[in-house]
């Protein structure tokens, strides 16, 4: 059975060396394999979230759209379409957004980020915080379970994003299943080598830093952005540290392993830092030549690149439309036609209860713990110095709002990062899963 593959790029600017190397060049690569089946698109919803410039956006969708097709992306083997074609991921949004925990998403990485700034200045925690921006993570989940992806190319700072998509599945999968995982876990895919590639300034490659490298401009262009490229003050002759030098990262990212080593043994016997400069912009000039003529051959014709998307829409809604009505159905959105008429209701039967809980104090302070079916302890509590903050923890944790993870053969809860509850070393992985489970079946009672 192949394997499900999906990524897309937020459209709120044109894509630079850091979009293709770390997103869409993996991602078309693998796009040519015989295993997978791939699922590609315009994150322009996302893009609302951080821009409000309508030509920007539109003038964006239209150069990432160009930018896939030019880099290699075949439409008629992968499924490439705009977020914005396909309703049911707003209302498949809706659904998971309903399951999704506040404590879940109170720990997303760019609205702490948010909050931290806000702190910082003095403002209101929530200042200038959109629904958008907090509901980030389900619109993202939303994206990836709709099409029940395995596997999601993102860079290291939206793997959280993929974790909490597995999170909102598993809830949604345990309330509305009966028996059946609607959704598939998907796992996030880094290409660790070009994970996160520098900007000229060593951070981050960022538009939001103005320390791009552009993509599919001129070559005059290009040069004159690598030769921005800081480095360090050591002349020519003197041995330089590739390991530390962010022009040898860019380098790297881009150069087969032999060239790689040759400029890595170069920098150390002492080559200057403009004749590397030169290596790099020789390197990404010939590769991106062929690309560049492409990207601007689609740039003229637009109705080509909206008849491509038009069509990458129907194929992605082939699957989406049946699979929402399915979803709708398990949450009781179905037609009156689907109940027979007069039938009877019967009394549901009430669940048994898969673990329970026990407050206690002893000599360290209050503490719970929780227990399975069998009466075994499965979690235990750190000593808390009164009992209402040790209630206040088993609350969150009996609402699904603390973090559950495996440290090796050990089960965690965590509050705000830290440790608040863990089990005793367990036996092997499927102890672990059992464990997360119950914990899980807990939140949902």
């Amino acid at each position: 059975m192949k394997k499900r593959v999906l990524t897309g790029i937020t459209t709120t600017g044109t894509p630079h060396l850091g979009n293709y190397a770390g997103a869409i060049r993996p991602a078309i690569e693998a796009s040519r394999s015989a295993d997978v089946e791939s699922f590609y698109f315009l994150a322009d919803y996302h893009a609302l979230i951080k821009c409000d410039d309508p030509a920007r956006i539109q003038q964006s969708r239209l150069e990432i759209a160009a930018t896939w097709l030019a880099g290699g992306l075949d439409p008629d083997e992968a499924t490439f379409y705009r977020q914005s074609d396909i309703p049911e991921i707003p209302e498949l949004c809706w659904l998971l957004t309903c399951v999704a925990a506040k404590g879940l998403l109170n720990r997303a990485h760019a609205y702490k980020a948010a909050v931290d700034q806000n702190n910082e200045a003095g403002d209101d925690p929530d200042a200038g915080v959109t629904m958008g921006l907090y509901s980030y993570p389900v619109l993202m989940a939303a994206d990836i379970l709709m099409f029940n992806a395995n596997l999601v190319p993102v860079g290291r700072d939206q793997v959280q994003h993929v974790e909490m998509a597995r999170d909102i599945g598993q809830r949604f999968n345990h309330l509305f299943g009966r028996g059946r995982d609607f959704f598939a876990m998907p796992e996030a895919q880094i290409a660790e080598e070009v994970a996160t590639l520098p900007g000229l300034d060593g951070r981050k490659m960022s538009k939001s830093y103005n320390n791009t490298i552009p993509l599919f401009s001129s070559s005059k262009e290009l040069k004159a952005a690598i030769a921005r490229i800081v480095t360090d003050s050591r002349l020519p002759g003197e041995p330089k540290d590739a390991d530390d030098s962010h022009l040898f990262t860019l380098y790297k990212a881009f150069a087969p392993a032999e060239q790689t080593a040759q400029m890595h043994a170069d920098l150390a016997a002492g080559l200057a830092w403009g004749e590397a400069k030169q290596r790099l912009f020789e390197l990404l000039d010939s590769q991106l030549e062929q690309p560049r003529e492409r990207y601007h051959e689609l740039l003229a014709r637009p109705q080509d690149l909206e008849d491509i998307l038009q069509a990458g829409a129907v194929k992605a809604r082939a699957i989406a439309t049946p699979f929402l009505a399915e979803l709708r159905d398990a949450v009781g959105l179905r037609s009156f036609s689907q109940a027979a008429p007069g039938s009877e209701k019967k009394k549901p039967k009430k669940a048994k209860k898969s673990c329970r809980v026990v407050s206690f104090r002893d000599d360290s302070g209050f503490r719970f713990r929780v227990l399975n079916a069998a009466g075994e302890d499965i979690l235990l509590s750190v000593a808390f110095a009164d009992g209402r903050a040790a209630g206040q923890v088993l609350k969150a944790l009996q609402a699904g709002e603390l973090e559950l993870r495996q440290e090796r053969l050990q089960v965690q809860a965590l509050q705000a990062g830290e440790v608040v509850a863990q089990s005793d070393s367990l036996a092997d992985e499927a102890a672990c899963q059992g464990v997360l489970q119950t914990l899980q079946d807990l939140a949902a009672e």
